[in-house]
């Protein structure tokens, strides 16, 4: 059985098996802890180097250690796992953002909710409408990222048009700019950043997480990409219509 919370968060019975692709990161780590609020069995996949960062979940997931660009590595953990959630980190310039998305939708059960993140950069359809700061923003964070040879911007850009063009049961949740703090309750969302709903541009990570989370379980964000900001900033508060993301 169902029930919803008064911030419009579905709590669902045990059962579902899920993986978490970079459950060692910051935004990893909420999905884990989301995900077994829920009820869910959870499986985690990191980096050798990075397992004692989820030692605070020792005795409840399972925890497969291994790049996530790994085929082997992936494969083994998404076995039997109804859903998939995947941090498409574009570290390094070796297609690592790309080469676990492929991973994932390859070795993922045909019927599996995909769930992955990146941010407001991503366009699936080039209807989205980015003011010039954030163009700006996004060329010059290319060209140093390049430089340095840590971050490869637009292997996310190919992660991305791989899941757009699948056809698996995917979502792919769009982060505008990230912040720490308390839960402000489930995202609000728009299919094309430019929306006033959106001008806000600022989302808690852990409700990030709780939004991906949320998705397993949302017919309606199969095939979306929606572009999410947080359920308490000005822009939400002012143009949040019923239906819309809440």
């Amino acid at each position: 059985m169902e029930a919803v919370r008064p911030d419009g968060i579905r709590q669902v019975g045990a059962g579902k098996r899920v993986c978490v692709v970079g459950a060692s990161g910051k935004l990893g780590r909420y999905l884990v802890q989301h995900a077994l609020d829920r009820g869910y069995e959870v499986v985690g996949v990191c980096r050798e180097q990075s397992v004692g960062k989820l030692a605070g979940f020792e005795g409840r997931i399972t925890v497969v250690p291994g790049p996530t660009d790994d085929r082997a590595v992936i494969a083994r953990a998404v076995e039997g796992c109804d859903a998939v959630l995947t941090v498409l980190a574009p570290w390094g310039m070796h297609h690592y953002a790309s080469g676990t998305a492929q991973a994932v939708l390859d070795h993922a059960r045909p019927e599996a909710r995909l769930v992955f993140s990146c941010g407001w950069h991503i366009t699936r359809d080039g209807k989205d409408v980015y003011s010039r700061w954030f163009r700006v923003s996004v060329a010059v964070v290319k060209v140093l990222a390049k430089l340095v040879r840590m971050v490869d911007v637009d292997d996310q850009v190919e992660a991305c048009r791989r899941i757009f063009a699948s056809d698996t049961r995917w979502t792919v949740v769009r982060g505008s700019d990230l912040e720490e703090g308390e839960s402000q309750g489930l995202p609000v969302w728009s299919r094309h950043v430019g929306d006033p709903v959106l001008a806000s541009n600022r989302t808690r990570r852990v409700d990030f997480a709780l939004f991906m989370v949320e998705a397993i379980e949302n017919e309606d964000l199969v095939r979306e990409a929606p572009a999410i900001v947080g359920r308490l900033t000005p822009s939400a508060l002012a143009h949040t219509a019923p239906g819309r993301g809440a």
